[in-house]
């Protein structure tokens, strides 16, 4: 009997093979990791048209509805973490594609977050390349952390544990979501900011741990911005359409804020001539939040788990 053929998209470092035992599914399933991007949909309905199970990274490659009616051989789509707007749920339930997910820790995009805190907060990058390069010895002023306000734009899973490090720091936790109450923003670690505003305004370090949607997308634009102290440092590691890019980089230019921090881009990777690659006072990381050996054994891991379930008749972890 022919095997099937799995494919393991955006395997950029390639360590999906290393990290999972897929000998497990040798005897039925022929696997191959693709290591490039495809960012053009017939690119990848030429890369996928034979397959009938597909691993993808998180959100790195899109399947919309159209995609998904090209590609009538596939019957199994996994997803690394167990959200992924990015796939259509509907249009595979549509084509008969199980989805499905694995577990995915918080810990690292925590982790993150505070390395971007912590590098802007005290110029690691400029004083690192200064020493380096042979420039000038002590040429900044770190921005302390004790006794300053940190201000979370949700108080998730995330945003409770950057909570409860930022209170570590002897920092006062404000929050601020459309939803939280009192006495959910206590039981996080944080005092309710009186409104989105309120939080803006009276914090020297803003973080971003929302779910991108309707409501949340552009949250952040030009009037927010301004609102911000221009001593304060934004960071960003959650989606990058909750904070308008434009005006990001016009905040950036012009100095309305002391600078800010990402890991998450609209487009990714970023293109070789995207202006954030050069922006001013800008932290930025190629996605690297939930990119930890531990994350990806426990991705891949499961990705093969949730194939040997499927295969065995009873799919696990089903999104759709």
């Amino acid at each position: 009997m022919a095997k099937l053929r799995c494919a393991v998209l955006d395997d950029y470092q390639d360590a999906a093979r290393s990290l999972a035992d897929w000998t497990r599914l040798a005897p039925r399933v022929e696997t191959e990791f693709l290591h490039t991007h495809l960012t053009e949909e017939d690119d990848l309905v030429e890369a996928l048209r034979h397959c009938q199970i597909v691993v993808a990274m998180r959100e790195r490659t899109p399947f919309p509805a159209g995609l998904l009616a090209r590609l009538p051989d596939l019957r199994l789509l996994i997803t690394s973490g167990m959200r992924n707007a990015s796939i259509d749920l509907d249009a595979a339930a549509l084509h008969g594609v199980t989805v499905c997910g694995t577990a995915s820790s918080s810990e690292p995009p925590t982790e993150l977050t505070w390395a971007l805190i912590l590098g802007l907060a005290r110029q690691v990058v400029p004083e690192n390349t200064a020493l380096r390069t042979g420039g000038p010895w002590q040429h900044t002023l770190g921005a302390d952390l004790h006794g300053r306000r940190l201000g979370l734009l949700g108080l998730g899973k995330i945003g409770s544990k950057v909570a409860r490090v930022g209170a570590a720091f002897g920092m006062e936790v404000a929050a601020w979501s459309r939803h939280l109450t009192p006495e959910r923003a206590a039981e996080g670690g944080a005092v309710l900011a009186a409104s989105k505003e309120e939080l803006l305004e009276s914090s020297d370090f803003v973080s971003v741990h929302l779910v991108l949607s309707d409501r949340t997308r552009g949250l952040i634009g030009e009037p927010e911005l301004r609102r911000m102290r221009d001593s304060a440092y934004l960071v960003n590691t959650s989606r990058a359409a909750i904070v308008d890019r434009e005006a990001l980089l016009r905040a950036l230019h012009e100095g309305w804020i002391a600078g800010a921090g990402t890991d998450v881009f609209e487009t990714e990777p970023l293109p070789a001539d995207d202006p954030l690659r050069t922006a001013p006072r800008l932290l930025a990381l190629p996605h690297l939040g939930y990119v930890t050996r531990r994350n990806y054994e426990g991705y891949f891991g499961q990705a093969v788990e949730d194939i040997e379930a499927f295969l065995a008749g009873s799919p696990v972890r089903v999104l759709a």
